[in-house]
Protein backbone atom coordinates (compact mmCIF):
# COMPACT_ATOMS: atom_id res chain seq x y z
CA UNK A 1 0.00 0.00 0.00
CA UNK A 2 2.77 2.43 1.16
CA UNK A 3 5.21 1.64 -1.74
CA UNK A 4 1.97 2.02 -4.18
CA UNK A 5 1.13 5.20 -3.14
CA UNK A 6 4.95 6.62 -3.31
CA UNK A 7 4.95 5.88 -6.61
CA UNK A 8 2.19 7.42 -7.88
CA UNK A 9 3.14 10.80 -5.92
CA UNK A 10 7.04 10.20 -7.40
CA UNK A 11 4.72 10.99 -10.63
CA UNK A 12 3.01 13.90 -9.43
CA UNK A 13 5.93 16.27 -8.95
CA UNK A 14 4.30 19.87 -8.77
CA UNK A 15 1.74 17.88 -6.11
CA UNK A 16 4.72 16.75 -4.17
CA UNK A 17 6.62 20.36 -4.21
CA UNK A 18 3.09 22.42 -3.46
CA UNK A 19 2.85 20.58 -0.22
CA UNK A 20 6.33 21.69 0.78
CA UNK A 21 6.08 24.82 -0.27
CA UNK A 22 2.37 25.17 1.68
CA UNK A 23 4.34 25.52 5.21
CA UNK A 24 6.34 28.43 4.29
CA UNK A 25 3.01 30.21 3.30
CA UNK A 26 1.13 29.37 6.20
CA UNK A 27 4.18 30.12 8.78
CA UNK A 28 3.81 33.66 6.70
CA UNK A 29 0.34 34.32 7.54
CA UNK A 30 0.87 35.06 11.42
CA UNK A 31 3.98 37.33 10.17
CA UNK A 32 2.54 39.06 7.95
CA UNK A 33 -1.08 39.92 10.27
CA UNK A 34 1.18 41.43 13.02
CA UNK A 35 2.87 44.04 10.44
CA UNK A 36 6.44 42.37 10.50
CA UNK A 37 9.38 45.10 10.36
CA UNK A 38 7.00 47.32 10.12
CA UNK A 39 5.79 46.24 6.53
CA UNK A 40 2.40 46.63 5.36
CA UNK A 41 0.39 43.44 4.85
CA UNK A 42 0.29 44.04 1.55
CA UNK A 43 3.51 44.55 0.74
CA UNK A 44 4.42 41.65 2.61
CA UNK A 45 2.01 39.17 1.13
CA UNK A 46 3.23 40.54 -2.29
CA UNK A 47 6.54 39.09 -1.23
CA UNK A 48 5.64 35.77 0.06
CA UNK A 49 3.47 34.82 -3.05
CA UNK A 50 5.56 35.74 -5.56
CA UNK A 51 8.59 33.86 -3.94
CA UNK A 52 6.20 30.82 -2.72
CA UNK A 53 3.92 30.41 -5.65
CA UNK A 54 6.79 29.24 -8.32
CA UNK A 55 7.94 26.49 -5.84
CA UNK A 56 5.27 24.28 -6.94
CA UNK A 57 7.13 23.79 -10.09
CA UNK A 58 10.76 23.76 -8.67
CA UNK A 59 11.41 20.38 -9.72
CA UNK A 60 9.23 20.14 -13.32
CA UNK A 61 11.24 23.46 -14.18
CA UNK A 62 14.68 23.78 -11.90
CA UNK A 63 16.37 26.51 -13.51
CA UNK A 64 13.25 28.76 -14.41
CA UNK A 65 12.25 28.57 -10.65
CA UNK A 66 15.18 29.37 -9.21
CA UNK A 67 16.06 32.10 -11.57
CA UNK A 68 12.43 33.95 -10.55
CA UNK A 69 12.81 33.13 -6.97
CA UNK A 70 16.71 34.82 -7.72
CA UNK A 71 15.36 38.03 -9.45
CA UNK A 72 12.73 38.26 -6.80
CA UNK A 73 15.08 38.56 -4.15
CA UNK A 74 17.48 40.56 -5.87
CA UNK A 75 14.97 43.24 -6.62
CA UNK A 76 13.62 43.15 -3.15
CA UNK A 77 16.96 43.96 -1.84
CA UNK A 78 17.60 46.90 -4.68
CA UNK A 79 14.14 48.32 -3.18
CA UNK A 80 15.11 47.94 0.43
CA UNK A 81 12.24 45.49 1.04
CA UNK A 82 12.83 43.74 4.83
CA UNK A 83 13.95 39.64 3.99
CA UNK A 84 10.79 37.41 4.41
CA UNK A 85 10.15 34.22 5.34
CA UNK A 86 9.47 33.21 2.37
CA UNK A 87 13.33 34.45 0.63
CA UNK A 88 14.30 30.90 2.37
CA UNK A 89 12.85 29.94 -1.33
CA UNK A 90 16.30 30.78 -2.92
CA UNK A 91 17.87 27.97 -0.78
CA UNK A 92 15.13 25.33 -2.22
CA UNK A 93 16.13 26.63 -5.84
CA UNK A 94 19.40 26.11 -4.95
CA UNK A 95 19.40 22.65 -3.43
CA UNK A 96 16.87 21.70 -7.00
CA UNK A 97 19.03 22.88 -9.11
CA UNK A 98 22.30 21.17 -7.69
CA UNK A 99 20.27 17.89 -7.18
CA UNK A 100 18.52 18.11 -10.71
CA UNK A 101 20.78 19.22 -12.83
CA UNK A 102 24.25 18.72 -14.24
CA UNK A 103 26.99 20.02 -11.94
CA UNK A 104 27.95 22.94 -13.78
CA UNK A 105 24.50 24.55 -13.09
CA UNK A 106 24.65 23.91 -9.35
CA UNK A 107 27.91 25.68 -8.80
CA UNK A 108 26.34 28.42 -11.18
CA UNK A 109 22.99 28.70 -8.71
CA UNK A 110 25.60 28.42 -5.57
CA UNK A 111 27.47 31.40 -6.88
CA UNK A 112 24.94 33.50 -7.56
CA UNK A 113 23.30 32.54 -3.77
CA UNK A 114 27.27 34.16 -2.45
CA UNK A 115 25.96 37.09 -4.70
CA UNK A 116 23.15 37.42 -3.32
CA UNK A 117 24.56 36.61 0.68
CA UNK A 118 26.97 39.29 -0.21
CA UNK A 119 24.38 41.92 -1.01
CA UNK A 120 21.83 40.87 1.80
CA UNK A 121 24.74 41.57 4.57
CA UNK A 122 25.43 44.77 2.63
CA UNK A 123 22.20 45.73 2.63
CA UNK A 124 21.03 44.73 5.92
CA UNK A 125 23.75 45.03 8.04
CA UNK A 126 25.14 47.84 9.87
CA UNK A 127 28.91 47.41 10.62
CA UNK A 128 31.63 46.01 9.43
CA UNK A 129 31.64 43.28 11.75
CA UNK A 130 28.10 42.70 11.20
CA UNK A 131 28.41 42.23 7.61
CA UNK A 132 31.17 40.30 7.89
CA UNK A 133 29.12 37.84 10.26
CA UNK A 134 25.75 37.99 7.89
CA UNK A 135 27.85 36.79 5.12
CA UNK A 136 29.55 33.92 6.37
CA UNK A 137 26.46 32.65 7.97
CA UNK A 138 24.65 33.16 4.79
CA UNK A 139 27.54 31.94 2.26
CA UNK A 140 27.90 28.84 4.71
CA UNK A 141 24.04 28.09 3.93
CA UNK A 142 24.34 28.32 0.26
CA UNK A 143 27.51 26.03 0.85
CA UNK A 144 25.49 23.89 3.06
CA UNK A 145 22.44 23.67 0.57
CA UNK A 146 24.85 23.49 -2.45
CA UNK A 147 26.78 20.36 -1.06
CA UNK A 148 23.59 18.66 -0.19
CA UNK A 149 22.21 18.91 -3.74
CA UNK A 150 25.23 17.73 -4.86
CA UNK A 151 25.11 14.33 -2.12
CA UNK A 152 21.37 13.62 -3.48
CA UNK A 153 21.92 14.23 -7.03
CA UNK A 154 25.19 11.45 -6.33
CA UNK A 155 22.83 9.50 -4.13
CA UNK A 156 20.17 9.38 -6.40
CA UNK A 157 22.60 8.50 -9.58
CA UNK A 158 24.04 5.66 -7.39
CA UNK A 159 20.33 4.39 -7.14
CA UNK A 160 19.41 4.47 -10.75
CA UNK A 161 22.72 2.82 -11.94
CA UNK A 162 22.01 0.13 -8.81
CA UNK A 163 18.39 -0.52 -10.22
CA UNK A 164 19.53 -0.44 -13.77
CA UNK A 165 22.17 -3.30 -13.10
CA UNK A 166 19.85 -5.20 -11.29
CA UNK A 167 17.58 -4.83 -14.28
CA UNK A 168 20.54 -6.25 -16.70
CA UNK A 169 21.16 -8.81 -14.43
CA UNK A 170 17.39 -10.19 -13.95
CA UNK A 171 17.26 -10.03 -18.24
CA UNK A 172 20.95 -12.06 -18.05
CA UNK A 173 19.36 -14.15 -15.50
CA UNK A 174 16.19 -14.73 -17.78
CA UNK A 175 18.26 -15.10 -20.93
CA UNK A 176 20.42 -17.52 -19.34
CA UNK A 177 17.27 -19.69 -18.15
CA UNK A 178 16.15 -19.71 -21.66
CA UNK A 179 19.40 -20.70 -22.95
CA UNK A 180 19.73 -23.85 -20.45
CA UNK A 181 16.40 -24.55 -21.04
CA UNK A 182 16.75 -24.76 -24.70
CA UNK A 183 20.23 -26.60 -24.24
CA UNK A 184 18.48 -28.83 -21.87
CA UNK A 185 15.18 -29.98 -24.83
CA UNK A 186 18.16 -30.06 -27.16
CA UNK A 187 19.63 -32.79 -24.90
CA UNK A 188 16.30 -34.76 -23.90
CA UNK A 189 15.80 -34.87 -28.03
CA UNK A 190 19.10 -36.77 -28.46
CA UNK A 191 18.62 -38.92 -25.89
CA UNK A 192 15.20 -39.44 -26.94
CA UNK A 193 16.15 -40.36 -30.49
CA UNK A 194 19.11 -42.34 -29.37
CA UNK A 195 16.46 -44.37 -26.77
CA UNK A 196 13.38 -44.81 -29.33
CA UNK A 197 15.46 -45.20 -32.59
CA UNK A 198 17.76 -48.18 -31.25
CA UNK A 199 14.84 -50.06 -29.34
CA UNK A 200 12.31 -49.61 -31.61
CA UNK A 201 14.47 -50.71 -34.75
CA UNK A 202 15.41 -54.17 -32.39
CA UNK A 203 11.64 -54.79 -31.70
CA UNK A 204 10.63 -54.32 -35.29
CA UNK A 205 13.27 -56.66 -36.35
CA UNK A 206 12.55 -59.18 -34.08
CA UNK A 207 8.52 -58.44 -35.29
CA UNK A 208 9.97 -59.03 -38.49
CA UNK A 209 11.61 -62.29 -37.89
CA UNK A 210 8.66 -64.06 -35.61
CA UNK A 211 6.35 -63.04 -38.49
CA UNK A 212 8.64 -65.42 -40.88
CA UNK A 213 9.33 -67.68 -38.27
CA UNK A 214 5.52 -68.49 -36.28
CA UNK A 215 4.74 -70.76 -38.93
CA UNK A 216 7.83 -73.00 -39.85
CA UNK A 217 10.01 -72.66 -36.30
CA UNK A 218 8.05 -71.82 -33.34
CA UNK A 219 10.37 -71.67 -30.64
CA UNK A 220 12.29 -68.95 -32.95
CA UNK A 221 9.01 -67.12 -33.07
CA UNK A 222 8.68 -67.37 -29.10
CA UNK A 223 12.26 -66.53 -28.47
CA UNK A 224 11.72 -63.28 -30.84
CA UNK A 225 8.45 -62.09 -28.62
CA UNK A 226 10.59 -62.73 -25.84
CA UNK A 227 13.45 -60.37 -26.93
CA UNK A 228 10.38 -58.09 -28.15
CA UNK A 229 9.07 -57.71 -24.58
CA UNK A 230 12.19 -57.34 -22.95
CA UNK A 231 13.12 -54.53 -25.64
CA UNK A 232 10.38 -52.58 -24.81
CA UNK A 233 10.58 -52.59 -21.06
CA UNK A 234 14.28 -51.61 -21.26
CA UNK A 235 12.71 -48.73 -24.01
CA UNK A 236 10.23 -47.91 -21.14
CA UNK A 237 12.19 -48.09 -17.94
CA UNK A 238 15.10 -45.46 -20.03
CA UNK A 239 12.58 -42.77 -21.06
CA UNK A 240 10.79 -42.92 -17.96
CA UNK A 241 14.35 -42.25 -16.06
CA UNK A 242 15.15 -39.71 -19.11
CA UNK A 243 11.80 -38.00 -18.74
CA UNK A 244 12.04 -38.09 -14.78
CA UNK A 245 14.28 -34.95 -15.04
CA UNK A 246 11.26 -32.98 -15.85
CA UNK A 247 9.40 -33.52 -12.70
CA UNK A 248 9.19 -30.36 -10.74
CA UNK A 249 7.24 -32.32 -8.02
CA UNK A 250 8.12 -35.80 -8.10
CA UNK A 251 10.08 -37.42 -4.41
CA UNK A 252 11.32 -40.27 -6.27
CA UNK A 253 14.86 -39.00 -5.66
CA UNK A 254 17.43 -40.08 -7.51
CA UNK A 255 17.13 -41.83 -10.67
CA UNK A 256 19.10 -44.46 -12.26
CA UNK A 257 22.65 -44.15 -13.79
CA UNK A 258 22.50 -43.23 -16.82
CA UNK A 259 24.40 -46.18 -18.87
CA UNK A 260 27.92 -45.78 -19.55
CA UNK A 261 31.37 -47.80 -21.33
CA UNK A 262 30.20 -50.72 -18.94
CA UNK A 263 27.11 -51.16 -20.67
CA UNK A 264 28.37 -51.46 -24.18
CA UNK A 265 28.47 -55.41 -23.37
CA UNK A 266 24.67 -55.59 -22.93
CA UNK A 267 23.88 -53.49 -25.59
CA UNK A 268 26.01 -55.94 -27.99
CA UNK A 269 24.31 -58.79 -26.50
CA UNK A 270 20.80 -57.08 -27.04
CA UNK A 271 21.83 -56.62 -30.85
CA UNK A 272 23.27 -60.20 -31.62
CA UNK A 273 19.63 -61.27 -30.17
CA UNK A 274 18.26 -59.48 -32.52
CA UNK A 275 19.83 -61.38 -35.37
CA UNK A 276 23.01 -58.87 -36.07
CA UNK A 277 26.52 -60.62 -35.93
CA UNK A 278 28.32 -58.27 -33.79
CA UNK A 279 32.32 -58.47 -32.88
CA UNK A 280 33.22 -56.38 -29.81
CA UNK A 281 36.95 -55.44 -28.89
CA UNK A 282 38.38 -53.00 -26.77
CA UNK A 283 42.07 -52.10 -27.16
CA UNK A 284 44.25 -50.52 -24.45
CA UNK A 285 43.68 -49.47 -20.59
CA UNK A 286 40.27 -48.32 -19.99
CA UNK A 287 40.71 -44.92 -19.04
CA UNK A 288 38.89 -43.11 -15.63
CA UNK A 289 36.19 -40.73 -17.44
CA UNK A 290 32.81 -38.68 -16.46
CA UNK A 291 29.69 -39.73 -16.58
CA UNK A 292 29.06 -37.50 -19.58
CA UNK A 293 31.62 -38.91 -21.59
CA UNK A 294 30.39 -42.49 -21.10
CA UNK A 295 27.40 -41.97 -21.81
CA UNK A 296 28.66 -39.72 -25.16
CA UNK A 297 31.20 -43.05 -25.97
CA UNK A 298 27.76 -45.45 -25.09
CA UNK A 299 25.13 -43.44 -27.38
CA UNK A 300 27.73 -43.21 -30.31
CA UNK A 301 27.89 -47.23 -30.26
CA UNK A 302 24.44 -47.39 -29.75
CA UNK A 303 23.29 -44.83 -32.73
CA UNK A 304 25.79 -46.89 -34.71
CA UNK A 305 24.71 -50.18 -34.37
CA UNK A 306 21.04 -48.98 -34.80
CA UNK A 307 21.91 -47.36 -38.28
CA UNK A 308 23.34 -50.92 -39.43
CA UNK A 309 19.96 -52.57 -38.06
CA UNK A 310 18.01 -49.97 -39.75
CA UNK A 311 20.44 -49.87 -42.92
CA UNK A 312 22.41 -52.56 -42.92
CA UNK A 313 21.01 -55.37 -44.28
CA UNK A 314 19.90 -59.03 -43.55
CA UNK A 315 23.16 -60.71 -43.46
CA UNK A 316 25.57 -57.73 -42.34
CA UNK A 317 28.11 -57.87 -40.19
CA UNK A 318 29.38 -55.28 -37.92
CA UNK A 319 32.84 -54.54 -35.83
CA UNK A 320 32.49 -52.39 -32.48
CA UNK A 321 36.29 -51.39 -31.63
CA UNK A 322 37.30 -49.18 -28.64
CA UNK A 323 40.99 -47.99 -28.62
CA UNK A 324 42.23 -46.09 -25.66
CA UNK A 325 45.24 -44.28 -27.02
CA UNK A 326 47.05 -42.02 -24.52
CA UNK A 327 44.33 -39.15 -23.27
CA UNK A 328 41.56 -40.34 -26.33
CA UNK A 329 39.36 -42.46 -27.04
CA UNK A 330 38.52 -43.55 -30.68
CA UNK A 331 35.10 -45.41 -31.43
CA UNK A 332 35.08 -47.48 -34.27
CA UNK A 333 32.20 -49.16 -36.00
CA UNK A 334 32.10 -50.47 -39.08
CA UNK A 335 29.90 -53.05 -40.78
CA UNK A 336 29.83 -54.92 -44.26
CA UNK A 337 26.04 -54.59 -45.02
CA UNK A 338 24.62 -51.87 -47.76
CA UNK A 339 24.10 -49.19 -45.21
CA UNK A 340 25.75 -46.34 -47.69
CA UNK A 341 23.37 -47.62 -50.84
CA UNK A 342 20.19 -47.82 -48.33
CA UNK A 343 17.56 -45.30 -48.63
CA UNK A 344 17.29 -42.01 -46.68
CA UNK A 345 14.16 -40.40 -45.85
CA UNK A 346 16.07 -37.27 -44.35
CA UNK A 347 14.57 -37.45 -41.28
CA UNK A 348 17.57 -38.94 -39.19
CA UNK A 349 19.41 -36.87 -36.74
CA UNK A 350 21.73 -39.71 -35.92
CA UNK A 351 24.61 -38.35 -37.31
CA UNK A 352 24.18 -34.66 -36.42
CA UNK A 353 23.21 -35.85 -32.34
CA UNK A 354 26.69 -37.64 -32.72
CA UNK A 355 28.73 -34.52 -33.48
CA UNK A 356 26.93 -32.59 -30.91
CA UNK A 357 27.73 -34.86 -28.80
CA UNK A 358 30.91 -35.47 -29.22
CA UNK A 359 31.95 -31.55 -30.08
CA UNK A 360 30.56 -30.51 -26.54
CA UNK A 361 33.95 -32.90 -25.44
CA UNK A 362 36.32 -31.40 -27.85
CA UNK A 363 36.21 -34.51 -30.07
CA UNK A 364 35.38 -35.11 -33.83
CA UNK A 365 33.26 -37.63 -35.64
CA UNK A 366 33.59 -39.04 -39.41
CA UNK A 367 31.14 -41.19 -40.83
CA UNK A 368 30.78 -42.75 -44.70
CA UNK A 369 30.66 -45.30 -46.39
CA UNK A 370 34.01 -47.61 -46.72
CA UNK A 371 36.20 -48.53 -49.66
CA UNK A 372 34.85 -51.94 -50.83
CA UNK A 373 31.37 -51.78 -49.37
CA UNK A 374 29.38 -50.88 -45.82
CA UNK A 375 29.42 -47.98 -43.63
CA UNK A 376 31.87 -47.02 -40.83
CA UNK A 377 31.82 -44.05 -37.66
CA UNK A 378 34.99 -43.06 -36.30
CA UNK A 379 34.40 -40.92 -32.95
CA UNK A 380 37.42 -39.43 -31.35
CA UNK A 381 36.80 -38.33 -27.54
CA UNK A 382 39.14 -37.16 -25.16
CA UNK A 383 39.20 -38.55 -21.68
CA UNK A 384 39.54 -35.23 -20.16
CA UNK A 385 38.68 -32.33 -19.71
CA UNK A 386 42.29 -30.74 -20.36
CA UNK A 387 43.30 -32.91 -22.77
CA UNK A 388 40.21 -31.19 -24.53
CA UNK A 389 41.32 -27.86 -23.51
Amino acid sequence: MVASVWEWLRGKKPLVDAFFAAPIMVLSVPTMLGGAYGMGVRWYGLMTVLLTVPLVLRRTYPRSVFAVVALVSFFQCLAGIEPVQANIAVLMGIYTVSACLPFRWGLASALVGLVGAGMAAVRYSSGADDRKFAFVTLAVLVAGVFVLGLHMRTRRAYLRSVEERAERLERERDTEVKMAMAAERARIAREMHDVVAHNVSVIVVQADGASYAIDTDVARARQALGTISATGRLALAEMRRLLGVLREDDDAGAFAPQPGVAEIDDLVEQVRASGLAVDYEVDGTPAAMSEGRQLTVFRIVQEALTNTLKHGGPRARVCVRLRYAGDALEIRVTDDGRGAAAFDDGRGHGLAGMRERVAVYGGEVRAGPRPGGGFEVVAEIPVREEVAA
